[in-house]
């Protein structure tokens, strides 16, 4: 194996996703307006909720904590929770009702109309992200995919952010991307006053 081409290639592959979401200007504004629907969400005493299954799983509490904790500077902490962090509660819920009603039984319980929920599946076709997103159109929580460029979650969410790909690492490397710059647009515009001052470099 040549490990350095096999470095390059995955690389320039991954480069070339991210160019395609930068042309794709559809998508892009679906970006701003999953951002928006969580400023929405937030100012309104609303929490922005993330589920998924194996990487998708540490995306989504990846993306919680930067919105619990800070992205790029202090500023109070935004309400968010991912849905796959509880290990009693996920073993609980797995043995009682199956692996299917993993995270709607927990929209059910801690889900509340005006919040955001981001399913996340590479494929689209994650059965339990698909039940929870069911069950969240019922209880009036907003509903975002971010898949890839296959699958059943944009035909059943309100928003999809789809990245042109149809290649697991590429979809999870833009994911976590895409994740950054909702919660980057979010903090600014929330927390603009807390932002600091942008100081020039001293001239040596």
């Amino acid at each position: 194996m040549d490990s350095l081409n096999y470095i390059k290639s995955h690389i320039e592959k991954t480069i070339a996703t991210k160019q395609a979401i930068l042309d794709d200007e559809g998508l892009m504004n679906r970006i701003v307006e999953s951002a928006e629907l969580c400023i929405t969400a937030l100012r309104q005493g609303n929490k922005v909720i993330f589920a998924g299954n194996g990487g998708s799983a540490a995306d989504s509490q990846h993306l919680a904590a930067e919105f619990v904790s800070r992205f790029n500077f202090d500023r109070p902490g935004l309400a968010s929770i991912a849905l796959t962090t509880d290990t009693s509660m996920l073993t609980a819920i797995g043995n009682d009702y199956g692996f299917l009603k993993l995270f709607e039984r927990q929209l059910q319980a801690n889900g509340r109309k005006g919040d955001v929920f981001f399913g996340i599946s590479t494929s689209g076709n994650s059965a339990n992200i698909l039940e929870a997103v069911y069950l969240a159109k019922e209880m009036g929580i907003t509903t975002v995919a971010l898949c890839g460029n296959a699958g059943k979650l944009p035909e059943v969410c309100d928003l999809t952010l789809n990245v042109p790909s149809t290649c697991t690492p590429y979809i999870q490397e833009s994911h976590i991307s895409i994740g950054h710059i909702i919660c980057g647009i979010v903090e600014e515009t929330m927390f603009a006053e807390y932002k600091p001052e942008h100081k020039p470099e001293e001239q040596k």
